[in-house]
């Protein structure tokens, strides 16, 4: 019972430390234009990350995504030792990540983890669910892209309608519209974040009915309604943490964005995490925005875009999934000498 508490702490622990961690990524262009403070910016993304619970629960009516992260792992590979090893993994990367200002991806940190931790469990690969977790990782790829894509797009449309149109009244309306569509990333940012701390818990709770410990159910996808609840709200609280060095990398670091651009490069971020949310793919809010913010740089001049800084960001998201899942696996063994 005690390694279940612990487990739960620790996601929970997670899910506070992914709020902070990820907070910059949804209000980094809206702190870069000045539109809100910075603490302002992380009040305004915790309450809309914790709208998304209720958009989730009412709205949409199921969490996807929390299904298919739960079932990363083979079910009779669930076991409470390797959740407890993952999520040491994937705190231990974020934390190191975030102090250095890296935008990694939280998500594939904790998917990493946790399935590198089965696979140590089993000396095995077939420890995990290989299809699921080819698909997660195509999505480091396939996120930014379809982030720069929507938003190179969205770019050229909005250039072109605004072209006589009033600087100054324009520059008024697209204050507006920024707020509202970084309102928007943050509703895609709390629906995909939270729901990946939810799958994990499932599992906890999975192998919890498997060795007869309170608390445990006994269908994987059957999440009770104080999992979410939890989840979101410890996200929201985690945003209101803030996560400053990260904004400097996200906000100006790429490139310069001004009203338009954060506004086109928010709505292309929050189209794309609305759409994975539909084909309930777990994909990283650093991934997303970041292509999006490279779209509109792109648009203005190829050269506006510091490619150095994004070859670094891209090194860094390719090496996630591995290093986590290689620091799931040593902490799965040094918890054995343990437990």
């Amino acid at each position: 019972m005690a390694l279940l508490i612990t487990c739960l702490v620790l996601a929970f622990i997670f899910d506070y430390i992914n709020g902070f961690h990820d907070a910059a990524n949804s209000v980094a262009t809206v702190v870069s234009t000045k539109i809100l403070s910075p603490f302002q910016a992380v009040l305004w993304a915790a309450t809309f990350n914790f709208v998304a619970f209720f958009i989730a629960k009412y709205i949409i009516g199921e969490f996807g995504i929390a299904n298919t992260v739960a079932k990363v792992v083979l079910p009779q590979f669930v076991s409470l030792p390797v959740i407890f090893s993952g999520l040491l993994a994937a705190i231990t990367w974020n934390l190191i990540t975030w102090y250095f200002g890296i935008p990694s991806s939280s998500s594939h940190t904790l998917i990493g983890g946790f399935a590198g931790a089965a696979i140590m469990s089993q000396h095995a690969f077939g420890a995990v669910h290989l299809e699921i977790v080819l698909v997660i990782a195509s999505f480091i790829v396939l996120a930014p892209l379809i982030g720069f894509t929507i938003s190179l797009l969205l770019a050229i449309f909005t250039y072109w309608v605004c072209r006589r149109a009033n600087p100054y009244r324009a520059n008024k309306w697209f204050k507006k519209l920024h707020l509202f569509s970084s309102a928007l990333f943050c509703v895609g940012h709390g629906l995909n974040d939270s729901q990946k701390v939810m799958g994990i818990i499932a599992a906890a709770l999975f192998a919890a009915y498997q060795e007869g410990l309170p608390l445990g159910i006994s269908d994987i996808t059957a999440i009770p309604t104080w999992v979410p609840f939890g989840c979101f709200t410890v996200i929201a609280l985690g945003t209101m943490s803030g996560g400053w060095r990260i904004i400097k990398t996200m906000g100006s670091r790429i490139t310069k964005v001004n009203q338009i651009e954060g506004v086109v490069a928010s709505m292309a971020g929050a189209l794309t995490l609305f759409l994975t949310e539909i084909l309930k793919i777990p994909v990283s809010t650093t991934h997303t925005i970041t292509g999006s913010i490279i779209g509109v740089g792109a648009v203005k001049r190829m050269s506006a875009v510091r490619w150095g800084v994004t070859k670094q960001l891209l090194v860094a998201w390719i090496l996630t999934i591995p290093v986590s899942a290689l620091m799931g696996a040593g902490s799965y063994l040094l918890v054995c000498l343990f437990i």
